[in-house]
Order: structure tokens, then sequence, then C-alpha cells
């Protein structure tokens, strides 16, 4: 077993987490997850403490010359955060057109995921934004800007794992960063902190948001 690993999957990491946020457990709290990885997370705690649980979707803009690799994050209100470095080379309007395709599947997921049902209203109540796990950062900072908007009582980010650069950054935009390990030399990818990481599908996490 790689030395890295330390959750078996995400239920396991998100066990892990509810021992950290017992504090809160008698707070007005709604957890908010980005899907499609954070919304198991969000099911471990939904099951310890009894919190509803609410979706905030973002989406990753990837840079022109590699998809994978972000150089920002919108949110389905549009709400977006970016390196202002590599904003420097990036054609203004591949940023236009990515950031509005992105924005509109952010909204499209909304559909599938969410249906009918009302989102939940975070003002002056305690929300928990949770994930499997914090690489850049860019997609937590934009759900964090969306969610400020709402005039929560506190904004925590819990997450079962981040780089500790990254871990900086988020601790400066809300009232407290939970993670269960930050590791002083990042594996470069979350999975490697993971025994399984398959990908979520539509159907699990609309599964999940009904239990």
């Amino acid at each position: 077993m790689n030395e890295e690993i330390i959750f078996r999957n995400r239920s396991h990491a998100g066990q892990k987490l509810a021992k950290l946020l017992k504090k809160f457990r008698a707070e007005n709290v709604v957890v908010y997850a980005l899907p499609r990885g954070g919304v198991i997370i969000a099911r471990e705690l939904a099951k310890k403490f009894g919190w509803p649980i609410d979706l905030v979707i973002v989406r990753k803009i990837g840079h022109p010359q590699n998809e994978e690799y972000a150089i920002g994050a919108i949110s389905e209100s549009g709400e977006a955060i970016f390196d202002e470095l590599e904003l420097q080379n990036i054609d203004e309007n591949y940023l236009k057109q990515k950031s509005k395709e992105q924005q509109e599947e952010a909204k499209r997921r909304h559909k599938v995921y969410l249906t009918n049902r009302k989102s939940i209203n975070p003002h002056g109540k305690v929300a928990i934004i949770v994930d499997d796990g914090l690489a850049t950062g860019f997609s937590m900072l934009a759900a964090i800007r969306e969610l400020k908007k709402m005039k929560p009582k506190k904004i925590i980010v819990a997450v079962p794992v981040s780089p500790r650069d990254t871990a900086e950054k988020i601790t400066k935009e809300v009232d407290e960063f939970i993670a269960v390990e930050i590791p002083e030399i990042f594996a470069g990818a979350i999975g490697a902190y993971y025994n399984q990481f398959e990908q979520v599908s539509d159907s699990e996490v609309i599964k999940a948001l009904k239990t």
C-alpha cells in the first residue's frame, strides 16, 4: 500500500472528517458539497449529525494547452476566481468562452442534481463547505465567494486533504479551515491519498442527496 494513502474511500474520509466537526453539532448547520466527490463526504456528515445537504456548484476553467491544468473556476451565478499570473498569457476570448461554457455546465448540473428541490438559504446559519480534497483550491475559492453573498453566520471549509499552500489561501477567506491531513509535501493529486477514488456518477450524487 502506498504510504500516502490514508483513506479507504470517500465514505471513510467523510467519517474521519466528522470527528473534527463534532464541535459544530449544536449549531444550525447546512453542509454545502462541491459535486461530485464532495457529495459523498457530505452524506457521511448528514448521517452522523443530521445536517441538511445542499450543493454549491462550481466548474474549473482549464488552461488552453492543457484542460486538466486549472487556471481558475466559476460558479453557476458567475462568481469567478483566476490565477492572475496565468491570465497574463491567456487569450481574452478564450477566457470569456470557457467561462461561459463552464457557467452553463454548472447550471445544467444544478438542474440534474436538484431538479425542483429548493436551495437552502444559509443566511444566519453555519455553512460548512466540503469536498473530497483540495489541489489548487480554485473551485473552493469560487464556492466561498458564492456563499458569502448569502451572508451565513460563519463559513467553514472542511476537507480530508489539502496542500499546505492551498490551506493557507483558504484559511484567509473563511472563519475556519479544517482538514484531516495537510501533508508537508503534497503528492500532486487528491487520489494519491485514497485507496479507492473512482469518479462519482451523476446517479450516485442524486442518490446521496436523498439519503
